[in-house]
């Protein structure tokens, strides 16, 4: 299949055309005089680093993490203290997220890889617990009020406290970490990944320490995570550990759930439909959260693989008959 052809295909072309649209954003809002888009597109973007960043140990990896909200608060503080001690240098928040969560992405990595299943789950979402609670008894920095960014994060002589430059770097990185993820999903570190995903028997069975995988892609996972945390508090302009609760990281897993688990566009996709959905269906009621959970229930009971799977099935009756298209289902699941 040509670049051509892979571009018009819509799981493909609609993601693309999305960012476009996400890149015009700011020329918009400026011509209609409603800058409170920018803010609004800025919080998508941020969500979607981090549901991309998940997306790396759930989607490829298969590890369901219920503690990622960990890396995010970390990436939020890696901005707030040293601001609240007068430093606004972006490239020692950036070192400090990168060095924090890498490393507390390694020990609990490390341990709940000990387990799997459930008890990964639960272990993971324990360490979240105990970042919460940490970051609550900081009275010095806010404890359960939180704090705010006193000096927002400085790059080359530019505040990402402003809101035009902090939405332009966020749709950079955003468009910089869905890139490597396609390039990382279609690498061999990435079908291994994928492959003890499926079997994790068979996959060591052939030579490759599964687990080893796993841990790297968690790390990763954990960094991308805090960075979006970096950006997000730079957007708000303030750190609180609601960030670490474990709702947060319920609403990452929901959001790549309905883009697509595993797919390279599924977390932009869900990320713009969750936090798209939740502010229309404010409007209208306040019991918004059933709504949206029933459509979400729906989903699961169609067996489809999030929007972006839906795309796909679009394209595949563009280019075939549905007869053709059910025969090559069948092809591939034999």
């Amino acid at each position: 299949m040509s670049s051509f052809e892979t571009l018009r295909r819509p799981g493909n072309f609609v993601p693309l055309l999305l960012l476009l649209l996400l890149a015009l954003v700011p020329f918009i809002a400026g011509a209609t005089g409603q800058s409170f888009y920018i803010a609004f597109f800025a919080r998508i973007i941020i969500y979607a680093i981090a549901a991309t960043a998940l997306n790396l140990a759930l989607g490829f990896g298969g590890l369901v993490s219920l503690g990622h909200a960990l890396f995010l608060g970390l990436g939020a503080y890696s901005v707030a203290i040293p601001a609240f001690h007068g430093i606004g240098n972006g490239w020692i928040h950036l070192a400090v997220c990168v060095v924090s969560c890498g490393l507390v992405g390694l020990l609990t990595g490390a341990v709940s890889l000990r387990t799997t299943g459930i008890g990964f789950i639960m272990i993971t979402l324990a360490f979240a617990q105990m970042g919460y609670f940490v970051f609550v008894s900081l009275k010095q920095y806010g404890g359960d009020d939180g704090t705010p960014v006193a000096a927002p994060s400085e790059f080359f002589g530019v505040s990402l406290g402003q809101t035009l430059p902090l939405y332009w770097v966020a749709l950079a990185v955003l468009c910089l970490v869905i890139w490597w993820g396609a390039r990382l999903r279609a690498s061999p570190f990435g079908m291994v990944l994928r492959g003890a995903r499926q079997n994790a028997r068979r996959v060591n069975a052939i030579g490759f320490r599964s687990t080893r995988y796993q841990l790297v892609a968690y790390v990763m996972s954990a960094i991308l995570c805090g960075i979006a945390g970096m950006l997000l508090a730079n957007l708000t302009a303030f750190a609180s550990p609601a960030t670490l609760s474990w709702i947060v990281s319920g609403d990452l897993i929901v959001m790549i759930v309905l883009g697509g688990l595993g797919t390279v566009f599924g977390p932009l996709l869900g990320a713009l439909a969750f936090i798209g959905a939740e502010e229309v269906l404010k409007g209208f009621t306040e019991a918004w959260p059933a709504v949206f959970g029933f459509a979400i229930f729906l989903i699961a009971l169609l067996r489809t693989a999030g929007l972006a799977g839906l795309l796909e099935k679009i394209g595949h009756r563009r280019r075939g008959r549905p007869d053709e298209v059910k025969v090559a289902a069948v092809g591939e699941h034999a």
